[in-house]
């Protein structure tokens, strides 16, 4: 074992030998540029705000120093707090996978589960809590649990639990938590409203940033149709006749993702559904056969756009175009992970022109942005192992606009043809700003 620590990247990180062979033994050999900037920083008990997307391994950036930390300072707890319940059951899975072995015992606080099974976890006095916080305050306002020995505090996510209305809850949590202690804060983008909560709560945190806020994934190829409202089912079929792997459907609103759902259903392809009218049970159900296989399509709300993390997603299909362009980012980044190749399709209605510009714009913002150095420094598949025929090409016209895929002429021919509906390009009257051509699939 003592050679597989040493041609471990992680040993050069302050990781206790312990901890080194259990994340060897779980098959985690190169950190990624997050963990990398992150886990030596944490370890030495410094305040930390991190940005990075989601999927680039911030629950080990987190949980191996909150880890090693409790294993060395007993009677101290840990407490993670996640803006979604996917979210909170994802990182859970994770860190018993490295603390499990250790003894270290963890107990997650979400809407939807029995409080009941949330109290007898509680009695077995855990040393890491996972909560989101609604659910989180509902038990401290109950009195059944304490925060005055927590040491270590993680806020995941912190801009998403922003924008869902969550921070007069998190400030009520902050305040029953030790003055003393260690706090760690992560989130993809960086608002002022985060700058404000890490300057209130945080002593001097040291920031890491591993990729540009908003950066759209590099290994996505990204497509886009205007299309009229009532011709978007057909066209979501034709697509999934065409895409055979697994997908993954957004829309705006549950009604209707659960619409969708059934449409897919009655045509026989195998689908289930995630957003809040869905009870817990439902939404694990839904997302843990969506893994395995036994849904091809998962349709989902923005809402749990941040919570699935299942590798080898095929294409992502906006139905409806997302409400921000950071929706949008974090969306199309369910595809094309860990190195992989992926595609993703909007499909917009002709009056949601201006939205599309504000996409465009962004993107355009992205890409004149210099590169953190470490912002592509993680471990890829090598080429062998991309599907055939499948290259993630990315082409930006010079005036800037939606990305944009080329097909070769004699390729696949596209199963849903109608030329006076998708022009092969077509420009944006009026000179708006995103100024961009749209490129869909030729005749």
């Amino acid at each position: 074992m003592t050679s597989t620590i040493l041609e471990n990247n992680f040993g050069n990180l302050g990781i206790a030998p312990t901890l080194l062979e259990i994340l060897a033994k779980n098959n985690f050999k190169v950190p990624t540029p997050i963990q990398l900037k992150s886990i030596p920083i944490a370890i030495e008990g410094k305040d930390l705000m991190g940005i990075a997307q989601t999927g680039t391994g911030k629950t080990l950036a987190f949980g191996v120093p909150m880890i090693q930390y409790l294993v060395r300072n007993k009677g101290k707890k840990g407490l993670i707090l996640l803006p979604t319940r996917e979210l909170a059951l994802q990182v859970d899975e994770n860190l018993k996978k490295i603390g499990g072995s250790l003894g270290l015992k963890t107990a997650v606080l979400i809407g939807g589960e029995s409080m009941r099974n949330q109290l007898r976890m509680l009695r077995q006095n855990p040393h890491i809590v996972v909560a989101t916080p609604g659910r989180l305050n509902d038990h401290l306002e109950n009195s059944h649990l304490s925060l005055s020995n927590v040491g270590i505090l993680v806020l995941d996510e912190a801009d998403h639990m922003l924008d869902m209305g969550f921070e007069p809850q998190i400030r009520k949590i902050i305040a029953k938590v030790p003055s003393k202690r260690q706090t760690l804060l992560f989130s993809a983008t960086m608002p002022q409203e985060i700058i404000a909560l890490a300057n209130s709560y945080m002593s001097l945190p040291l920031r890491v940033e591993v990729a540009p806020p908003r950066s759209t994934v590099e290994t996505v190829t990204q497509e886009l149709f205007f299309i009229d409202k009532n011709k978007k089912d057909d066209l979501l079929k034709s697509l999934l006749e065409e895409f055979k792997g697994s997908v993954l459907v957004f829309t705006r609103t549950k009604y209707k993702a659960r619409d969708v759902a059934r449409y897919l259903r009655n045509l026989k392809i195998t689908s289930s559904e995630i957003h809040s009218n869905r009870s817990q049970g439902q939404r694990r159900e839904a997302l843990d056969g969506f893994k395995i296989g036994r849904y091809r399509v998962l349709v989902a709300t923005d809402i749990a756009a941040r919570g699935i993390d299942v590798k080898g997603i095929e294409l992502v299909i906006n139905y409806d175009l997302p409400a921000t362009a950071d929706d949008y980012v974090h969306r199309i980044g369910r595809t094309g992970r860990a190195g992989m190749v992926g595609r993703a399709i909007t499909l917009a209605t002709p009056d949601q022109r201006r939205d599309v510009f504000s996409i465009e714009r962004m993107i355009k913002q992205t890409l004149a942005k210099p590169k953190h150095p470490l912002a592509n420094d993680v471990s890829t598949s090598s080429s062998s192992s991309e599907p055939r025929g499948h290259r993630p090409r990315r082409e930006f016209p010079s005036r800037g606009g939606f990305p944009r895929s080329k097909f070769k002429p004699g390729g696949r021919k596209p199963r849903f043809e109608d030329s006076r509906r998708f022009p092969r390009r077509s420009r944006p009257s009026g000179g708006t700003d995103g100024g961009g051509y749209f490129m869909t699939r030729p005749k």
